[in-house]
């Protein structure tokens, strides 16, 4: 199967955004792609709640996703939408990071919600709390595809490999992790975490991320790390997009997850422990 990543650089205007998107995902299409993957955040990047709150809108009439789900139609495409923001009707006003895959009729086959907030102090200077604007999911998430079986997380989930082993175990031959990873943080650990991922389940892994600075109009903006990666099932990183906005093109082999599954069936080998 053949699948492209898209990089972005967002800013924290959905409308400004959108266009770029749409470029990036029909030039994917015109690659041969058959599965494009978008990164977290496709819609907005924005510190600023107050602006969230003023510009998200719910999933019925978020018009990034009806424009995307719009093109995955006409291009006749799988298409991940990495996450969007989006309005909920829960009492406390907290979004949802929520990601989307879309057949190619359009429709939305799974929708999955973050479930682990960012809620981190990289630095002195830079502070997160994703969970003050957003609240948890609590479902993980598997769809079953002509093409594979995706299993569908999202970015600070990375570091949470139990997330990873339970959708293996469920099925799961490809591993989605959309992200805007931090800049300091993904110099760190974005390649680490993702080829431990890619080992310990004998998964492909598909992270299409953020890069570069996200400019907001009220607030400081961000720096994020670029680099989106795909990882094969035996840990080798397959292709890295660097840190330039764009599309990269990969065909998979998904007859590689049972070979690395079975040369180590460590997902058959659990046993109950007691302690500590």
């Amino acid at each position: 199967m053949r699948i492209a990543l898209v990089q972005l650089t967002v800013g924290d205007d959905p409308a400004a955004n959108l266009p770029e998107t749409l470029a990036f995902v029909r030039a994917a299409a015109e690659g041969g792609a058959q599965l494009v993957l978008t990164p977290e955040c496709t819609n907005l990047l924005s510190s600023n709640r107050d602006h969230q709150r003023r510009t998200l809108r719910s999933e019925a009439e978020d018009p990034t996703l009806a424009a995307l789900r719009a093109e995955a139609k006409a291009l006749g495409i799988w298409l991940l939408i990495g996450s969007l923001g989006v309005l909920t009707q829960d009492a406390d006003g907290r979004f949802a990071n929520r990601s989307f895959l879309i057949d190619p009729q359009g429709e939305i086959a799974a929708r999955y919600d973050k479930i682990h907030m960012f809620d981190v102090n990289v630095s002195e200077t830079e502070i997160y709390r994703e969970s003050a604007a957003y609240r948890p999911g609590h479902q993980a998430v598997v769809a079953d595809t002509p093409l594979a079986r995706i299993g569908m997380a999202v970015c600070y989930d990375l570091r949470f490999p139990h997330l990873f082993r339970r959708l293996a175990q469920a099925g799961a031959q490809i591993l989605t992790v959309p992200a805007a990873f931090n800049h300091l943080t993904g110099e760190a650990h974005w390649e680490t975490l993702l080829r431990a991922r890619a080992i310990e389940t004998g998964c492909f892994v598909l992270a299409p991320a953020q890069t570069g600075f996200h400019p907001e109009a009220e607030g400081k903006g961000r720096q994020t790390h670029g680099h989106s990666l795909a990882i094969a099932p035996w840990g080798e990183v397959l292709v890295d997009a660097g840190t330039d906005p764009g599309v990269t093109i990969i065909d998979l082999d998904l007859a590689e997850v049972e070979r690395a599954r079975s040369r180590v069936p460590s997902l058959v080998h659990d046993r109950a422990f007691d302690g500590p």
